[in-house]
């Protein structure tokens, strides 16, 4: 039976990494992985799923305004679909996380979805929080703050390195913008 999978984790916990490890091992079996990532997250190229270990593969994109399940209906009737592999998953809505249910209960076709659980503020994004509702298996990938704990936040820096409390919750950024940090370390900064 097919399960809706939520890998979560702060920045830089190989979360990308494991997705394309994943994808993978699927097609090393003959399997087909159809592979989505956020069309928003600009950081590399568009429609590839990057890690920071220079591993990358082709994906379809997806924005707010996405039918995921009817994306999948459509693609079905042309090829076969062994798994679903989702990158920034944090950008999905909380419509598209429903699609993604039904999508393994009426397919059987398991979903992988990897993203980010909470935001530079530590407020849960909607697609986090729809996964972290309605996953069936939900995975912590971890990494560590700069002092050796585990690191369960994001913190946004500005251009001069100051912690940033306010601002849009999605602000696309990679290392220069962003720094994953243990509880007491972010409160430190942010609260």
């Amino acid at each position: 039976m097919a399960q809706l999978y939520f890998y979560y984790s702060t920045m830089n916990a190989g979360k990308s990494t494991h997705l394309l490890q994943s994808s993978y091992n699927y097609k090393e079996r003959g399997l087909n992985t159809l592979l989505y990532t956020a069309k928003i997250d600009d950081r590399f190229a568009q429609g590839k799923v990057t890690s920071r270990l220079g591993l990358a593969a082709d994906a379809r994109l997806f924005d707010r305004q996405s039918d995921l399940y009817a994306a999948v209906v459509d693609l079905r009737s042309q090829e076969k679909i062994d798994c679903i592999l989702i990158d920034e998953a944090q950008f999905l809505t909380t419509k598209q996380v429903k699609q993604l249910t039904d999508i393994v209960d009426e397919f059987n076709i398991p979903v992988l979805a990897y993203g980010i659980r909470t935001d530079f503020l530590g407020q849960t994004f909607s697609g986090s929080a729809a996964l972290l509702a309605w996953a069936d298996k939900l995975v912590e990938l971890k990494t560590i703050c700069h002092c050796g704990r585990k690191a369960n936040f994001v913190v946004r820096r500005d251009k001069n390195g100051a912690a940033v409390t306010d601002g849009a919750q999605i602000e696309v950024g990679g290392n220069e913008r962003y720094e994953s940090l243990c509880r007491a370390h972010f409160k430190a900064l942010v609260w």
